[in-house]
């Protein structure tokens, strides 16, 4: 049987600050968000070492994920990130960050952003959230959803009960709580 998460990550070298300070915290600002959904869709096929080892490479590359200026990404920009050793060099994963950016535009304007469209849409199977992502976003696949989802605090589960982290999330009342979802012990 292999470790969960909150068993491998605590102290380790990668994972251990994100998994004791971000995973499965409530995630408001659009910024936060966008750069988890960016990260998400790159991890696809990938290890979560890999996408946090290159986290800062990341947010350089993308302009520290502010939504605007990644939606009016051209031509150069996408060579840019194509010629970029420093992240994932995926056609596919660089155009569904500049469409996804747009849509969070989109969502401006129809719900007040991204975080208010999240809070409208709560609370949801993970198979629902994943076809309304589905219908919103590109490159969002069960996968994707769920853990953009457990990382933000829209689903529960992120950390085990036995966790030391687990009450500091539920002290912060993530999003999945306040909707009244029970928690889930994940495998």
């Amino acid at each position: 049987m292999s470790q969960s998460y909150c068993e491998s990550a605590p102290g380790d070298p990668v994972h251990g600050h994100y998994h004791d300070t971000e995973y499965g915290f409530p995630a408001s600002d659009e910024g936060e968000l966008f750069e988890r959904l960016v990260l998400e869709i790159n991890q696809a096929g990938l290890s979560w070492a890999t996408i946090l080892r290159k986290r800062d490479n990341f947010q350089a590359a993308y302009d520290r994920f502010d939504v605007d200026t990644v939606a009016a990404y051209g031509d150069k920009d996408v060579a840019r990130l194509l010629d970029d050793a420093g992240i994932i060099r995926n056609r596919k994963k660089v155009a569904a960050a500049i469409e996804n950016a747009k849509q969070l535009i989109a969502l401006r304007a129809s719900h007040g952003g991204f975080h208010a469209w999240l809070q409208a849409h709560r609370p949801r199977p993970h198979v629902d959230w994943t076809k309304l992502f589905r219908q919103t976003f590109v490159f969002t696949g069960p996968l994707v959803v769920e853990e953009f989802l457990l990382s933000t605090g829209y689903l529960p589960g992120a950390h085990t009960s036995r966790c030391p982290v687990f009450a500091k999330v539920m002290k912060a009342r993530p999003s999945w709580l306040e909707a009244g979802l029970e928690h889930e012990e994940r495998a």
